[in-house]
């Protein structure tokens, strides 16, 4: 849990600060920094669903060909 926590922390400040770099404001800045992991969240539950599928349908695949 350690590592999700320093990895999250990682992930806010990399986004705040290239944000912030970019626009010179604070608070677009934070902003930017709590929305983009929260739709990268969303974005990845949907990319893992798709991945499970792909897999189980190869899994599939190859049981009918055995």
């Amino acid at each position: 849990m350690l590592k999700t926590m320093t990895f999250a922390v990682l992930h806010f400040s990399v986004a705040f600060s290239v944000t912030y770099l970019l626009t010179g404001d604070l608070l677009v800045g934070g902003l930017v920094a709590t929305i983009e992991p929260a739709i990268n969240t969303v974005a990845y539950f949907f990319h893992e669903k798709a991945w499970n599928r792909i897999a189980l349908r190869q899994k599939q695949h190859h049981q009918l060909q055995a």
